[in-house]
């Protein structure tokens, strides 16, 4: 099954757990199940490492439509695009493995949101990314933390990020994309 059909069932879903009361706090862990698929495979065998960030995708999908973070983002044309992620594997996803996304809004810094997610077996992390997400406009443009909160409120019990986490984010950034990024290897 192809990424996209996971996603529409994931967004339908999340719409009817929301009519169901399952909304979320902006600072709760929001969970979703998840089978790994033959089309998740690699030829070791296993959960090709870039199926994961598609997979975690799910969960941020989740995670915005059960918190009211996507209606208040298409209300004013807005969306999100990841601006960086890490991620660590820690244990190999099998062929027909049942797992859970669990995916949290973590913090933020002057002008990104961060989020968690982790593959979870049976309590057990398998793997764990980190994603700083950045508000952009359909007309152009970046939307800022200031507009962002006033637009949907400031969440309440959202820890405060590692401070390793926005030394990671200001060392792996990119030049803006108005800037020049020549691709030189030394």
């Amino acid at each position: 099954m192809n990424v996209i059909w996971r996603t529409l069932l994931v967004i339908l879903g999340a719409r009817r757990r929301v009519r169901r009361g399952e909304s979320l706090d902006p600072a709760a862990v929001g969970t979703i199940r998840l089978t790994t698929l033959p089309t998740d495979i690699d030829i070791l065998r296993h959960m090709n490492n870039g199926r994961y960030l598609s997979l975690f995708d799910l969960g941020r999908w989740d995670l915005l439509i059960r918190t009211g973070l996507f209606d208040a983002m298409k209300a004013r044309d807005w969306y999100a695009v990841v601006s960086n992620a890490t991620i660590t594997y820690r244990k190999s996803l099998q062929l027909w493995q049942r797992f859970d996304v669990q995916s949290r809004f973590i913090g933020h810094d002057d002008r990104a949101v961060f989020m968690e997610h982790r593959a979870v077996v049976d309590g057990e992390i398998y793997a764990r990314v980190i994603v700083r997400a950045r508000m952009l406009r359909r007309a152009g443009g970046a939307v800022s933390n200031e507009e962002l909160f006033s637009a949907v409120g400031r969440p309440e019990g959202v820890p405060e990020i590692d401070e390793w986490v926005h030394e990671w984010a200001s060392a792996s950034a990119l030049p803006p994309t108005r800037a020049s990024a020549p691709s030189v290897w030394n």
